[in-house]
């Protein structure tokens, strides 16, 4: 599977696709898993690193920068 530096080079909608697929594979590694025809089982810890790398650049992508700094409009704490 791809580095994250090359997924992050991809658009969201591809990255949405590709999480989808490894759904998919993830979903067959569990069936065979559990009727003991799974050939190996390091393959789906690496379909399951490939999916959480996938979000967290689909994050990344979908979700505003954050600076750290509140927001405007918050109102002070009051500390009394």
């Amino acid at each position: 599977m791809a580095t994250a530096k090359e997924l992050r080079d991809l658009t969201v909608d591809d990255l949405r696709r590709r999480a989808e697929e490894l759904r998919e594979t993830l979903f067959q590694d569990q069936l065979k898993l559990r009727t003991g025809t799974l050939d190996n089982p390091n393959e789906r810890v690496q379909h399951r690193r490939d999916l959480a790398r996938i979000f967290t650049v689909l994050s990344e992508k979908t979700q505003p920068l954050k600076t750290g700094a509140a927001p405007a409009s918050a109102p002070p704490s009051a500390k009394e």
